[in-house]
């Protein structure tokens, strides 16, 4: 297998990338449902620090998939797949994306306005508590979590649809 993407395959650095964001986000979308739901407790508290550190993992993911997305090519689409389906892929991935950034920006953002001290690995950081801004932000977090749950769905979706509509196994690219 390859390090890097080639014309038919991504590589075993964008396999790596999206695969761990994937399984992360398996654990962490249902939790921050299930955490909502929790009274405040010592589990609450274990949960919401498993939950932030999945965050800023995935935070870090994203971004350092960009970055080797901007330097390492996608694999070319396949010649029989028609314009409308390459513009409906490039926009989902956009899509999902800026989602995932909006869902951890604003998880950040939360527990940064509600006074919290965010341990991002190389470097803690706290500011001046807003509750206001936390607020808001919690908003945001929990739209763009739906958001991301019919992105993830309609990217899913369309692995299934190749496969039965058009007997093409796009999935074998990424796994």
């Amino acid at each position: 297998m390859r390090l890097n993407n080639s014309i038919n395959e991504y590589g075993l650095v964008a396999k790596l990338f999206h695969w761990l964001t994937f399984i992360i986000l398996l654990i962490q979308i249902p939790l921050g449902f299930y955490l909502v739901r929790l009274d405040f407790s010592d589990l609450r508290i274990t949960l919401d620090e498993i939950h932030v550190i999945g965050g800023i993992l995935v935070f870090y993911l994203t971004l350092f998939r960009l970055i080797y997305k901007f330097f390492n090519k996608s694999p070319r689409f396949s010649p029989e797949i028609f314009i409308g389906q390459k513009f409906i892929s490039k926009l989902n991935h956009f899509a999902l994306y800026i989602t995932i950034l909006t869902v951890t920006i604003s998880g950040i953002f939360k527990k940064l306005y509600n006074g919290e001290k965010l341990d991002f690995f190389l470097f803690k950081i706290r500011i001046e508590d807003n509750f206001d801004l936390a607020d808001k932000f919690y908003q945001i977090h929990i739209l763009s979590n739906y958001t991301l749950i019919a992105l993830i769905s309609l990217h899913i979706f369309a692995v299934i649809f190749h496969k039965l509509f058009f007997k093409e196994n796009i999935l074998k690219r990424m796994t």
